[in-house]
């Protein structure tokens, strides 16, 4: 997943930027102080415009260091609020600060927030004072002050609450993408582990019956006694070996072609191990659930062919199929299939006297 990318103004990247805004929030309240001092025209027009120009030099401030900031904006409200003589003004640098308080609501810790709102509220209230309206002037204007911080108060909630559930339904998002996945893999380790054992089984059968061939071989060879010996397998035992095969996963469709007959033992246990070989390939490697095994009995040889619609991908055990067949004097090919698959094949003379060990 690629990085994401960083803001071209980063504060932990732009010294020049965070310099930039301590110094506009630093100077907001002296600047203010003068723009907002009236003309010799005594107009609230030109001390209006310039107060509210004045009012963006806090604000780079306000979203790295929101009390300082807030704090920096009510110092200047409080100075030139009781000494400006143009109301205008003053409303103006009000609705400012409720701007500012009801950004930290939404955007900082309830501690945070709530200082604010204190801090805010009580600035005001004091130049309120201040100014000397009398008493029924001043109740009016705080009650005036405490709903208009309620306003800003419930408008930072709102956004904050709008925000937080928005992060939450993300992270749900998220969660839901990642325990699909998660149970994505686990059904691939499922089908995965399950071929896998099937195939583990075809090879285990195989390499068993080779075991107990070569000692039952060395016991005859020594003259002891030997328990009685199971048939070598052969072709009559195809069904059993595509069972084992249709358990891994895969259906194995068996033809017969020509009469079935007798076969010598080299023979008939030659064309068993290239079936079960091929099969085995076919469980591994094929990625495909069925296969074609065609037994054909013709013109005095043997011929054997497995072949798949699978990927065609690498198949293992082909030299010692070759090597077999090699012995039988039989010819042997195993390759891909130009429209998809692989197949093997293999054409063994039935000829008395040829033995293979």
């Amino acid at each position: 997943m690629s990085a994401k990318p960083r803001p071209l103004l980063s504060w932990h990247l732009r010294p020049a930027a965070r310099a930039l805004a301590w110094c506009g929030a630093i100077a907001y309240p002296f600047v203010l102080f003068f723009a907002a001092r009236g003309t010799p025209f005594d107009s609230p027009g030109l001390p209006f415009v310039s107060a509210a120009a004045v009012t963006v030099l806090p604000l780079g401030l306000l979203r790295r260091r929101p009390l300082l900031a807030l704090a920096l904006m009510l110092l200047g409200t409080y100075v030139t609020a009781t000494t400006t003589p143009f109301w205008q003004v003053v409303y103006l640098l009000v609705l400012a600060n409720y701007l500012a308080a009801g950004y930290v609501v939404a955007t900082r810790p309830h501690r945070i927030a709530f200082t604010a709102a204190l801090t805010t509220l009580g600035v005001q209230v004091a130049f309120a004072a201040r100014l000397g309206t009398g008493a029924d002037g001043f109740a009016r204007t705080v009650v005036v002050l405490v709903l208009a911080l309620a306003a800003a108060w419930m408008t930072g909630h709102s956004v904050r609450v709008r925000r937080e559930h928005a992060a939450a339904l993300r992270s749900q998002t998220a969660a839901q993408a990642v325990a699909a996945e998660r149970l994505r893999i686990a059904h691939e380790l499922h089908d995965m582990i399950a071929h896998s054992i099937g195939v583990i089984a075809i090879q285990a059968l195989a390499g068993l019956r080779r075991t107990l061939g070569a000692l039952r071989r060395t016991e005859a060879g020594t003259g002891a006694e030997a328990p009685p010996r199971e048939p070598a397998p052969g072709l009559a035992d195809l069904d059993r070996l595509t069972a084992s095969t249709k358990d891994a996963g895969v259906h194995a469709d068996v033809r017969w072609l020509g009469e079935r007959r007798p076969l010598p033992p080299d023979i008939d246990l030659a064309a068993f191990r290239i079936v079960q070989e091929a099969l085995t390939n076919v469980v591994r490697h094929a990625d495909t659930p069925d296969c074609r095994v065609t037994i054909g009995y013709q013109n005095g040889e043997l011929t054997i062919e497995v072949a798949d619609d699978g990927r065609g991908g690498p198949a293992s055990g082909i030299t010692g199929m070759r090597k077999r067949v090699t012995l039988l004097r039989g010819q042997f090919t195993a390759r891909p299939l130009p429209e998809g698959g692989f197949r093997v094949a293999a054409r063994l003379p039935l000829l008395e006297g040829v033995h293979i060990s």
